[in-house]
C-alpha cells in the first residue's frame, strides 16, 4: 500500500512524557530484545516514530499518547492553532479552551491547554526518538546509520517546533534517557545548536531517496534552511548564507520539481507528487486522527453555506475561516478573486460569506477556504468522515522562496536568481511576473502568505520580518479588536505550559508572562 503507516504495529507504546521528560518507555520486550528476535521490526518501530506527528495514538482517533483530548493533541492541530490561527490569514469561530486566546492574539497565559499539547507532543517525540538511538547504538543492525539519522531528523524536527514557539525547554537526548533528576533548562541558543549539529550529522547519513513519508537528505536539508533562516530571532546571530546554502542543495541536489497542478498539493492524491519532500501522511482507512489534514479539511467546511462533498468531506466543522489579510493579498472583492488568473484565488468560498470578517464567531464573516480537500486533484472520491490527503509539511515552492529571502538579506546569490525562483512560484499558479523593481522582502513575505498560508509557517515568518508584534502591521482581530491593535513584544513566543513547569522546577517562565 502506498502508505508507510499502513505498516502500523502497535509494538511498544511510550507512557506519559508530561510529567516526566527523561521517562523510559515501558515496554512488554524491551527493543533490544524484541530487535534480537525480529529484526524486521524496526521498519514498525521506525513507523511507529513517523506516527507520532501524524496520530493521536496508534490505537485509534479516541486514543492520545500525551494527556488531554485526543483530537486536540495531535501535532498538526497544534501546529495551525499555534502558527496559523494566532497569525493574519486563518482565525477559528469555536472560541472554546483556549481557541479565542489564539485567534485574537490577546490574553494568553500558562494554562492554555493548546500550549500544553503541543509542548508534550514534541516531547513525547523525542522521548522515542531517544530511546530508538540508544538501543540502534547498541545493537547490530543493518544499516543502523541511516536508521539512527531518520530518529536524529524526528528528534531535531521536534526541537524545531520548541525553539521557534517557546523558545527554551529541556535537552532530552539518548545520553541522559532515564535521568531521575529533573534536566536543567536549555537555552534557545542550547537547543539551535543541539538540532544544527543533530541535522548536519544526519545529513551525511540519510538517502537522497527513501520510502514515501520517511526522511531524506533533502528533508533535513529543509529542516537547517528553516533552522538557519529564523537563527537571528533564535540566537541573535544572522546565518543566511547558510541558509541559502542548504536551499540551494534542496533545490538542485533534491530531484524535486514544482507540481504542475497547484490544488493536487493539497488533494488525496498528493503523495505522487514531485513537490512534497516531506509530508505527514493521512489514510482514512488506516490512520484516522481527529487532528492531521482531518482538522484542515472538515474544520474549514459547512453545511451553513457549501457543498461539502465535493471536496471528499462527509461531516463540516464549521471552525476554520480566512481574512482579508489572505484572499486580500488576490483582490479587494469576491469577484476580482474570481477574476483572478492566479490558481491560489480560487481557493476560498465567497458564497453566501463577506469579505470583511465584522465578527471572527459568525461563520459566513471572512470567506472560507478549500485550499485542503479530501478529493483527488480531478474532483474524484468518495467522501469520508475522515481524511485522506497527506500534509506537505516541507516543499520545494516554500526552498525556492526561502532562498529568494535569504539572497534579499544578503545570503548569497543575486537579485536575479531570487526573481527567477519566485517568478517560477508564480508561474505554476498561473500569477503574473513581477520584475525586479517589484522584488523586496516584503513582496517575499506577501508571496509567502499566498503560496503558504494554513501549511504552519506564518506565525514564524511575521515574527522573522518583525510584524508579528507591534502595531507597525496589523490584521482583523490581532489584539481582539475588529480592526486589529498592538500587541506586545513578548507575545513572539509563548508562555510554557503550567504542565511542564510545575513538573520540572528548574524551567523558567518566558519574560512578560
Amino acid at each position: 500500500m502506498k502508505k508507510i503507516l499502513s505498516l502500523l504495529l502497535i509494538i511498544f507504546t511510550l507512557q506519559a512524557c508530561v510529567d516526566d521528560l527523561d521517562t523510559q518507555p515501558e515496554l512488554e520486550l524491551s527493543l533490544e530484545q524484541l530487535l534480537a528476535e525480529d529484526p524486521n521490526a524496526i521498519n514498525g518501530i521506525l513507523s511507529r516514530l513517523y506516527a507520532s506527528f501524524a496520530l493521536s495514538s496508534p490505537s485509534g482517533p479516541g486514543s492520545s499518547d500525551i494527556d488531554g483530548d485526543a483530537g486536540e493533541g495531535t501535532f498538526l492541530r497544534g501546529i495551525i492553532n499555534l502558527q496559523d490561527l494566532s497569525a493574519d490569514g486563518m482565525k477559528n469561530r469555536w472560541g472554546d479552551d483556549g481557541l479565542d486566546q489564539l485567534t485574537t492574539t490577546s490574553d494568553w497565559d500558562e494554562n492554555n491547554k493548546f500550549f500544553g499539547y503541543l509542548f508534550n507532543r514534541m516531547y513525547y517525540s523525542i522521548a522515542q526518538a531517544n530511546n530508538l538511538i540508544g538501543v540502534l547504538n547498541s545493537v547490530s543492525i543493518e544499516n543502523s546509520n541511516q536508521l539512527v539519522a531518520e530518529a536524529q531528523f524526528i528528534r531535531a524536527l521536534s526541537y524545531y517546533y520548541l525553539i521557534d514557539v517557546f523558545g527554551k525547554g529541556v535537552l532530552a537526548t539518548e545520553d541522559n534517557l532515564g535521568e531521575s533528576n529533573p534536566l536543567p533548562e536549555a537555552s534557545r541558543s542550547e537547543l539551535f545548536n543541539y538540532a544544527v549539529s543533530q541535522m548536519l550529522e544526519a545529513e551525511k547519513n540519510l538517502p537522497q531517496i527513501n520510502s514515501y513519508g520517511r526522511a531524506t537528505k533533502g528533508a533535513a536539508q529543509m529542516l537547517l534552511t528553516k533552522l538557519y533562516l529564523n537563527a537571528d530571532v533564535y540566537t541573535g546571530t544572522a546565518m543566511y548564507d547558510q541558509a541559502f546554502t542548504f536551499a540551494e542543495k534542496v533545490i538542485n541536489d533534491g530531484g524535486y520539481t514544482l507540481e504542475t497542478n497547484f490544488v493536487k498539493l493539497f488533494s488525496k492524491d498528493n503523495e505522487t507528487s514531485t513537490e512534497i519532500i516531506f509530508p505527514l501522511i493521512a489514510d482514512a482507512d488506516v490512520s484516522q486522527a481527529y487532528g492531521n489534514t482531518t482538522y484542515v479539511v472538515n474544520g474549514c467546511l459547512s453545511t451553513e453555506t457549501m457543498e461539502i462533498s465535493q471536496f471528499g468531506a462527509a461531516e463540516g466543522w464549521t471552525g476554520h475561516s480566512a481574512t482579508k489579510a489572505w484572499y486580500g493579498l488576490f483582490g479587494s472583492s469576491a469577484q476580482e478573486l474570481s477574476d483572478s488568473d492566479d490558481a491560489r484565488a480560487a481557493l476560498f468560498w465567497t458564497q453566501g460569506h463577506s469579505f470583511e470578517m465584522d465578527d471572527y464567531k459568525q461563520w459566513g464573516s471572512g470567506f472560507g477556504v478549500t485550499k485542503f480537500r479530501n478529493t483527488d486533484s480531478n474532483g474524484g472520491g468518495t467522501p469520508t468522515s475522515f481524511s485522506s490527503t497527506d500534509f506537505p509539511l516541507f516543499r520545494l515552492a516554500d526552498a525556492h522562496l526561502m532562498s529568494a529571502e535569504a539572497m534579499l538579506r544578503g545570503g548569497g546569490g543575486s537579485n536575479a536568481d531570487a526573481l527567477a525562483y519566485v517568478n517560477a512560484v508564480r508561474a505554476r499558479s498561473g500569477a503574473a511576473a513581477i520584475t525586479s523593481s517589484d522584488l523586496d522582502l516584503d513582496f517575499i513575505l506577501d508571496e509567502r502568505a499566498r503560496e503558504l498560508n494554513l501549511e504552519g509557517h506564518r506565525r514564524s515568518d511575521l515574527i522573522r520580518f518583525g510584524k508579528f508584534t507591534g502595531s507597525g502591521y496589523v490584521w482583523p482581530w490581532k489584539g481582539n479588536t475588529a480592526n486589529g491593535a498592538s500587541i506586545p513584544d513578548h507575545y513572539n513566543l509563548y508562555p510554557l505550559p503550567l504542565t511542564a513547569l510545575s513538573a520540572n522546577p528548574n524551567l523558567t517562565q518566558n519574560q512578560g508572562f
